[in-house]
């Protein structure tokens, strides 16, 4: 499983699990299964970029694949 870096980011933005489902229009669990490293959909990855307020550039910072 990879590794991401998604968890410390959203806790650098004062950001929970739920407030970045409800921005990205995910499920919380979703949340929780990418930062445990389990896969996701790149649509999903976009959704979350976006939410957090990265450009789709910046998913190399986030998702390390």
């Amino acid at each position: 499983m990879a590794k991401n870096s998604l968890k410390k980011i959203r806790e650098s933005l004062l950001m929970s699990k739920s407030e970045l489902a409800r921005e990205a229009n995910v499920s919380p669990i979703t949340i929780s299964r990418i930062e445990e490293g389990k896969p996701c959909r790149l649509e999903t990855k976009r959704k979350i970029l976006l939410a957090l307020g990265y450009s789709l550039s910046d998913s190399k910072k986030i998702f390390s694949e």
